[in-house]
């Protein structure tokens, strides 16, 4: 509920307030009219060189290859210097020179549409062009800012063009014949401002102050929403034998006199070159375009193609890094990637939801103790062809550490988060990420705090077994917390989990007995049977974890687990 307060004002006072607002009142009235007038002046009073510039720049975002050539000085030059007297009209617009002229400007935008797609750090638009100025963009032509690629169709999509002030160069001068006299023409450098319509088509580059010379570090990218351009505009070029008489200097011309010193011949020879303004740059930012982002999450997830689905999400987090919708997906997505990539290890077919995830969940916690390769050798560092789960598992684990702190009461996520942690062998934050959930979950929440305890018990237990410490605490306290999950439980699956991990710590302690080892999985074995979906093979399975497998076929009292086992199975 809002309060007003209301402070009592002597009349004289409130008589002098409103007069003077009806004074300023008026002056806006009056000031209006002529401050409308100077706006439309501004606005329509432009020189001819600025003009040029924006229709040269309209042309290039419309992809309309017959203005951008007329408009062009490299690509007339070659007109002119091939004819005698050079010529009075443009050429039809289906000649091939300006074919010819836009190969070449294709040409020297192409650095800029070359992706470098390393595992999952892909980025929308993923099969079509993303244009990435990967270096200071002022080694990129000016041109390179408005491709067709980027559209020039606002609202919505594409960019504008505006006008941002001209100022006069040193005359331009060049030769029409090697040997010919060289002539001076008038030159403008204009300033153009290009505004991106849309944060998920815009250019990327990378974000301002990341290090630059490294490859241990990712570097920050970034959508770009308005960058300045500048334009070299020559004048005067009619009575030289041009058809129009301006053209924007974008690309120098390629041909001209080599010197004696081995230079060529610079035509035209000018101050400045066409180019962006590195310090210009703005970006894209979580309050520019909310619903854009949050309808591009949407769209996201309904993608059948898993490239598809993360190329979307990566490019709504350049710009919002902390959407907590799109780290959700994207967390929740690959977390799903990663337990399917269990299946062509293990070949076991599991129909049940829930059983499905604690098989494949319990594969990567015992493969993550020992050879890891899967889960450490990303698809760069491997020379692969396609993403690796590493790959799977580096992407997921930033997008849940910053779901983390953004929405910490999410606790699916932390859930999952200490899991992630636990297969890349983050041993220490991954116990205090779930021992965190427990002391989060209320006691009356029976099942979920079950849940928690078995997985900080499983985050102490892959400490322990990674790095054979045997007399580390962490193995006792794991039982208790799998005893205590045991005591909370209500399925058969939860009741089995609790008792396996119970069995499977015993493994690590340094006074094992054995007979209670067997009572362990005896029990397990007991509430295995009622789990739906079981079969004879996921069992197999279970016990066939290589340290407890190691422990089990070295002793005769666990003839009778193994061989109901076996029985079963044939």
């Amino acid at each position: 509920m809002m309060h007003v307060q209301i402070f009592s004002r002597g009349s004289f006072r409130g008589l002098l307030i409103a007069g003077a607002l009806f004074i300023v009142t008026m002056l806006l009235l009056i000031e209006a009219p002529s401050a409308s007038a100077a706006a439309k002046k501004s606005k329509h009073s432009i020189t001819a060189a600025e003009a040029t510039a924006r229709r040269y720049a309209e042309a290039m975002g419309a992809g309309n290859a017959v203005a951008v050539g007329q408009l062009d000085f490299a690509c007339q030059y070659s007109l002119v210097a091939a004819a005698p007297h050079g010529i009075t009209r443009y050429p039809a617009d289906s000649d091939p020179v300006y074919d010819s002229c836009r190969q070449r400007l294709q040409n020297a935008h192409a650095p800029t549409v070359i992706r470098t797609d390393v595992g999952m750090e892909i980025l929308w638009p993923s099969n079509g062009e993303l244009i990435f100025f990967s270096e200071d963009v002022k080694r990129y032509p000016a041109s390179a800012f408005i491709t067709d690629s980027l559209g020039l169709s606002p609202p919505g999509t594409g960019f504008r063009v505006h006008v941002a002030g001209s100022t006069r160069l040193p005359s331009a001068s060049f030769r029409l014949r090697p040997n010919g006299p060289v002539v001076a023409v008038p030159t403008t450098l204009v300033k153009l401002s290009i505004s991106y319509q849309d944060p998920l088509t815009a250019p990327v580059t990378y974000a301002a102050g990341s290090v630059k010379w490294t490859t241990t570090i990712k570097r920050t990218r970034r959508a770009l929403k308005e960058v300045t351009t500048q334009w070299v505009v020559l004048s005067g070029l009619k009575k030289y034998g041009f058809a129009g008489d301006q053209a924007v200097v974008n690309l120098p011309v390629t041909s001209g006199v080599i010197f004696g010193s081995g230079k060529q011949e610079q035509i035209p020879f000018v101050t400045e070159t066409s180019h962006a303004l590195s310090e210009s740059l703005i970006w894209w930012g979580p309050t520019d375009s909310p619903g854009i982002l949050t309808a591009a999450v949407a769209r996201a997830a309904m993608f059948p193609e898993l490239r598809d689905r993360v190329a979307m999400l990566n490019r709504v987090l350049i710009v919002d890094p902390h959407q907590a919708e799109a780290l959700t997906v994207l967390s929740r997505h690959l977390y799903a990637m990663v337990l399917r990539e269990a299946y062509p290890f293990h070949k076991l077919m599991v129909n049940d939801p829930a059983l499905f995830l604690v098989v494949n969940e319990h594969f990567w916690n015992i493969y993550a103790q020992s050879t890891r390769m899967d889960l450490s050798l990303g698809m760069e560092m491997g020379g692969f062809d396609k993403p690796t789960t590493a790959d799977y598992l580096y992407r997921m684990l930033s997008a849940m550490q910053t779901l983390a702190a953004v929405r910490p009461d999410q606790l699916d996520n932390r859930f999952r988060l200490g899991v992630a942690l636990r297969w890349n062998n983050d041993q220490e934050p991954s116990i205090e990420t779930h021992h965190s959930l427990v002391k989060a979950i209320p006691t009356e929440q029976k099942a979920g705090r079950a849940e928690a305890l078995l997985q900080l018990a499983w985050s102490r237990i892959n400490k322990v077994a990674w790095n054979r410490i045997l007399d580390d605490s962490d193995i006792r306290t794991a039982y208790q917390n799998a005893d205590e999950a045991l005591a909370l439980a209500d399925l058969p699956l939860d009741k089995f989990m609790a008792e396996y991990t119970k069995a499977y710590s015993l493994l690590f302690t340094p006074d094992r007995d054995n007979r209670a080892l067997l009572e362990r999985l005896t029990e397990a074995k007991r509430w295995f049977a009622e789990i739906p979906g079981q079969t004879p093979d996921i069992w197999n399975f279970f016990v066939g974890a290589e340290s407890l497998k190691a422990v089990l076929d070295a002793d005769p009292i666990f003839q009778p687990i193994l061989a109901q086992a076996d029985e079963k199975k044939g």
